[in-house]
């Protein structure tokens, strides 16, 4: 089982790790010594970084999915390389990239609660020895950030071209190098990106790392969809030979040829039950399902590339502040700062978005998609679930902003100790 045995994993190294340690750091501070406090909050931040790679190995794994095959037999994927899905590109991208924003959002918040306390003129030592570490830290992290998205935007192009093409709104393939839309109003009706600033050459460089590798367009990758779903409709008549007379040697050999493509063949079930039998305009139909929408994930991800160089120019400008010994007296900056704390949740959840609907129409890329990825419950069922994740989830963030707002304005004095 491939999915399950990474977020296994995850269970028993970190979330235990995580449980134990979290209670202590909150409730040891004046029962352990500096030195035992310090060694659970450490091995409490490793517990967290542990959890988030074996989570973002299972993502990973759902974006690119290598190491493992499909089992005719038992029509399941499983695991034929625990190395490959633990060293998959993708994964480890999307692990460095994923926590440097964990890092950078630490960061902000650090900086923006500081600030709070020097604009009101409450605990400044504090908060001035707090401002100097989140600055450093958060210029570190924001660069790495930038850095690691670029890393993100070279595996991508190795087996989500769609997802780039459409990040870029390029309808068609540009000539080698492409060049990087700054921003545009992509239009579905013209196919074409109205007032687009474009900068020669970037894109091409940051997806291929070369100068003459051309970036196939969305309407490109349409019609390589199509001869992909066509092949995939071989191994789909193959795999259901194989369900009657598992022995069948050509239903063997035609699945090992082309069981590849089945998860392209499986789209056009969307049309039509009888997969083998589905017309041209079917198989046209699915291998349009194959772009998502081009202007959400056009503005998100622009939004959040807009945010993380936001950051490196807050960072940078607060630790040239520190540098020069104005950091802590600089009224225009603790504003700037204060007003910048929710920025990185909206990056975040934006570089989500990018993330998972960029991937549509699939659930585990290439091989399942989205729509058959459901469980067998009725609609009643699904909305009680969703309705109760929704009250359950609205009641812990009410508590929880409540507690943080009650606590930032108490100050560290809430700890009734000297250090």
């Amino acid at each position: 089982d491939v999915f399950g045995v990474p977020l296994a994993i995850e269970g028993l190294m970190a979330f235990f790790l995580e449980a134990t340690f979290v209670g202590l750091f909150f409730f040891g501070w004046n029962k352990l010594s500096r030195v035992k406090h310090l060694m659970c909050t450490w091995l409490l931040a490793l517990g967290t970084n542990l959890s988030a790679l074996w989570i973002l190995v299972a993502n990973g794994w759902m974006q690119n999915p290598v190491g493992a095959y499909f089992n005719y037999q038992t029509m399941r994927m499983e695991v034929s390389s625990f190395y490959d899905i633990l060293f998959n590109p993708v994964a480890q991208a999307k692990f460095v990239h994923t926590i440097s924003a964990g890092y950078v959002t630490g960061a902000m918040f650090v900086l923006s609660i500081s600030a709070y306390f020097l604009l009101r003129g409450r605990h400044k030592a504090f908060a001035q020895r707090s401002m100097t570490v989140a600055v450093s830290f958060g210029l570190a992290s924001a660069l790495s950030v930038v850095v690691l998205g670029d890393e993100s935007g070279y595996v991508a192009n190795a087996n989500q071209k769609m997802k780039l093409a459409v990040i870029e709104a390029m309808w068609h393939t540009d000539e080698a190098p492409a060049g990087l839309t700054l921003i545009g109003i992509p239009d579905d009706k013209t196919l074409t990106t109205r007032y687009a600033i474009n900068i020669p050459f970037v894109l091409g460089i940051i997806a291929t790392r070369s100068f003459n590798t051309p970036l196939p367009g969305i309407f490109e990758l349409i019609d390589e969809g199509k001869l992909r779903i066509h092949e995939g409709m071989k191994a789909y008549a193959a795999l259901s030979q194989l369900q009657i007379d598992p022995q069948n040697a050509q239903a063997k050999a035609e699945f090992e040829k082309y069981g590849q493509y089945l998860g392209y063949g499986l789209l056009v079930k969307r049309y039509t039950e009888n997969v083998t039998d589905a017309t041209e305009e079917q198989i046209d139909k699915a291998a349009h399902d194959l772009k998502p929408k081009v202007i959400p994930m056009f503005f998100s991800f622009r939004v959040m590339v807009g945010c993380g160089f936001y950051f490196i120019l807050l960072f940078a400008v607060g630790f040239y502040l520190s540098v020069r010994h104005k950091l802590h007296t600089t009224t225009w900056y603790h504003r700037m700062a204060f007003y910048s704390l929710p920025l990185p949740w909206v990056a975040a959840e934006l570089g989500w978005v990018v993330a998972e609907y960029g991937r549509q129409p699939w659930a585990v890329q290439g091989i399942l998609p989205t729509f058959m990825g459901s469980s067998s419950v009725s609609a009643a069922n699904v909305w009680t679930s969703i309705a109760g994740f929704v009250l359950f989830y609205t009641v812990l963030a009410v508590v929880e902003l409540y507690l943080m707002v009650k606590y930032i304005r108490l100050g560290p004095d809430v700890l009734h100790t000297s250090h």
